[in-house]
């Protein structure tokens, strides 16, 4: 049983991390038919993400350094709290006013890939990463990985407030 956990973890893992790295390699190097840092940071002007480059960095490392530590199960909890702040952040300011599915740009993929992080965050790594050959170290204690996330929350929230609104960008445009 313990064999059969600490594998699926692997494959959830490193399946996943690859995934939302290459995810945030698209909008950090512009790799995989992204746009780069420039263009996604145009994108995120539009989204009320002001400056644009600042915040599409901050999604890309999110997204790209959070599925390289996932993909090594290295930092675990660390590398799962920054793709859920980057999948709130997302919930909230592109898809959530398109319901629920996909297919309509609504919040499911960005739901889903939140949903992984979190349960890899309070699995943990397993026994095929590096997080296990270092030992049990300070991130490993529940109360520390709750703290992480909660501070993740707290940064998508904080994220999110300094987003102006397209009536607050109109009117400034005005005036």
């Amino acid at each position: 049983m313990e064999m059969s956990f600490d594998l699926g973890i692997l494959v959830i893992r490193v399946l996943f991390g690859v995934a939302i790295a290459a995810h945030g390699a698209q909008k950090l190097f512009g790799w995989f038919g992204g746009y780069g840092l420039k263009g996604t940071g145009g994108v995120f002007e539009t989204l009320g993400f002001r400056p644009g480059i600042a915040f599409a960095a901050a999604a890309a490392l999110s997204e790209f350094g959070g599925g390289v530590l996932l993909t090594l199960g290295l930092f675990t909890p660390a590398g799962a709290s920054a793709i859920l702040a980057a999948m709130l952040v997302a919930i909230v300011s592109v898809h959530l006013k398109n319901g629920f599915f996909a297919m309509g740009n609504g919040v499911e993929l960005p739901f889903l890939y939140a949903a992984v992080a979190l349960g890899v965050a309070f699995t943990g790594a397993g026994a095929y990463s590096l997080d296990a050959r270092l030992g049990p170290t300070p991130l490993s204690e529940p109360r520390i990985v709750a703290g992480i996330l909660v501070l993740a929350i707290i940064g998508a929230a904080v994220t999110l407030g300094l987003r102006r609104q397209a009536q607050d960008q109109t009117s400034a445009a005005r005036h």
